[in-house]
């Protein structure tokens, strides 16, 4: 046989993650202690309490049939998160989907609503799903250029309007991945003006929304006057309750947008194992004092780190928000020979910056998902990497 894939996949690049992995393996095997910090994935554990609900229904042998679609107390218990996290009144029959977590709804969003020829506006950098999951639908990508002198914010006002007449939708993400800056409520009413104007549907991934730093405030997309006319907004459990092998999450806002999504997964899901939906309703309808602490102890990883860095003389940004610093590199490196040289000599795996887009380039991503001691051990090995190369 003599089999290749779709002329969609042969437009996708191969994985850079896959690449930190095998070059991290190989550290590995040649006897070095690798501080991970590549993989955007918590290693905290769910709240107890989750755990507890998990268990408890997992010894229902009548709750392993297919649910086909997210129960009323999922869908209610999102209505109520919203509601006490972000101020946002939502229609919880009408107006909140649940997904096989946030990812997968965002590539079956794409396929859902863009056509061939379509133009969709994307953050560069931004996370691969963004772009992989328009490619398969056959879509066309323009790149909005995300660069530390506007404070990573698109300027929207430069996007050609040869693009724009066909352009169906915009993707951002407040606090983003890999870039971690926030946007402020003057922002997204620029863009909800902005998609009116032009047509354009809003797609807010706010799978962040809980680690935000030092007292800023959490702008859910929803909140804004408007949004719910131009955009939805996803989310999961992944990050907020450390749920992300539990793979749920869910999409909120403009009920056109959430019915023409939930045909779609009619015809390639059944549904989410009950047990798992009753666990992320009692991580939803908390008391949220969980989330104080997690937040917490982000920002003693985060402060730990960064300051280890900058007493190497790594001048890096302080991150407001998620579980990466995004890490301008040395002037005379690329970000790719940057990132792999410093796995192969001092064990410390980060992901390159261009792994995320061309304006990614100088750049890397570093995860917070060590305890602060070995993170602070990781800042003195990256001194060691930095006198070395007199950096």
């Amino acid at each position: 046989m003599n089999l290749y894939g779709s002329e969609k996949i042969r437009k996708m690049t191969s994985s850079i993650f896959q690449e930190v992995v095998d070059r991290k393996q190989a550290a590995v095997l040649k006897g070095k202690d690798v501080i991970d910090l590549s993989i955007g994935s918590p290693d905290f554990p769910p709240p107890s309490f989750v755990v507890d609900t998990l268990v408890e229904y997992s010894k229902d042998p009548e709750r392993y049939g297919y649910t086909l679609k997210g129960i009323s107390e999922f869908n209610e218990a999102v209505k109520y998160f919203y509601q006490q996290r972000y101020g946002v009144e939502l229609d919880d029959e009408n107006e909140v989907l649940q997904l096989m977590g946030s990812q997968d709804g965002l590539a079956h969003l794409a396929t859902a609503i863009i056509d061939p020829g379509d133009y969709v506006l994307v953050p560069d950098p931004g996370y691969p799903i963004y772009e992989a999951s328009v490619t398969i639908a056959g879509g066309l990508i323009h790149p909005m250029p995300l660069l530390a002198e506007n404070k990573f914010l698109p300027k929207l006002n430069e996007i050609p309007e040869n693009v724009l007449h066909k352009t169906k939708m915009m993707v951002l993400s407040y606090p983003g991945n890999p870039v971690t800056a926030l946007a402020d409520h003057s922002f997204f009413e620029e863009v909800i003006q902005f998609a009116k104007l032009h047509n354009i549907l809003v797609v807010h991934d706010f799978a962040y929304s809980e680690l935000i730093y030092d007292g800023n405030p959490q702008i859910s997309f929803m909140s804004v006057p408007g949004a719910k006319e131009v955009g939805v907004e996803f989310n999961s459990l992944s990050k907020t309750f450390n749920m992300a092998g539990c793979r749920i999450g869910y999409v909120v806002g403009n009920r056109q947008v959430i019915d023409i999504l939930a045909s779609f997964k009619s015809h390639i899901d059944y549904g989410i194992f009950y047990p798992i939906q009753m666990a992320a309703v009692a991580a939803l309808t908390s008391d949220y004092s969980f989330l104080q602490d997690q937040v917490r102890q982000y920002e003693s990883r985060r402060d730990a780190l960064v300051l280890g860095l900058r007493n190497s003389g790594w001048q890096v940004a302080n991150s407001p928000a998620t579980m990466f610093v995004w890490a301008k590199i040395p002037a005379g490196w690329k970000s790719r020979d940057f990132a792999f040289e410093l796995i192969e000599q001092e064990g410390i795996a980060v992901v390159p910056g261009d792994a995320f887009g061309n304006q990614g380039e100088g750049y890397v991503r570093i995860a917070m998902v060590q305890p602060p001691e070995r993170l602070t051990e990781a800042a003195e090995r990256v001194n060691r990497f930095m006198l070395e190369h007199s950096l």
